[in-house]
């Protein structure tokens, strides 16, 4: 793997894209720079979120942290990969037959080949730092205290 990603964010970022998905119907993030101090996250979107949907949005993530869901990983035949994901952000590997699915309890799966915690409670406390729109562009900044 070329990043040195910290699980705990990077597994912040995988519950952020999910509750992204989830309430404004969006594709995940199309671009994300993970560190272990802070990291963000640029979302094709029409608007910027108002304070009180970025607190929703806060809240959901540290909800689902609650929860202590699961982190399970499992090899998924990239036949049946392509037909429940979008694959477009998933490095291309010659022949390779299978995809690392990456599950969060039963709240998000997405192919991925980064490091994770093995519950979500590891993760610890999700906050929203800012968040800013240009061009069609959302780009919510975060931490983890």
């Amino acid at each position: 793997m070329s990043k040195n990603y910290d699980p705990k964010m990077h597994s912040a970022e995988h519950l952020l894209n999910q509750a992204m998905v989830s309430k404004f119907k969006c594709n995940r993030c199309f671009s994300a720079h993970i560190n272990k101090k802070k990291s963000k996250c640029d979302y094709n979107f029409e608007r910027p979120l108002t304070e009180n949907e970025l607190k929703e949005l806060q809240k959901t993530v540290n909800h689902q942290i609650q929860k202590d869901l699961p982190v399970t990983i499992e090899m998924v035949p990239k036949t049946d990969a392509q037909k429940l994901f979008a694959l477009e952000r998933v490095p291309e590997i010659n022949g390779l037959d299978e995809l690392r699915i990456v599950r969060m309890g039963k709240y998000d799966a997405c192919p991925c080949i980064g490091p994770h915690v093995s519950s979500t409670k590891e993760i610890g406390q999700f906050k929203i730092t800012t968040s800013g729109f240009k061009d069609g562009v959302l780009r919510i900044r975060f931490k983890l205290i």
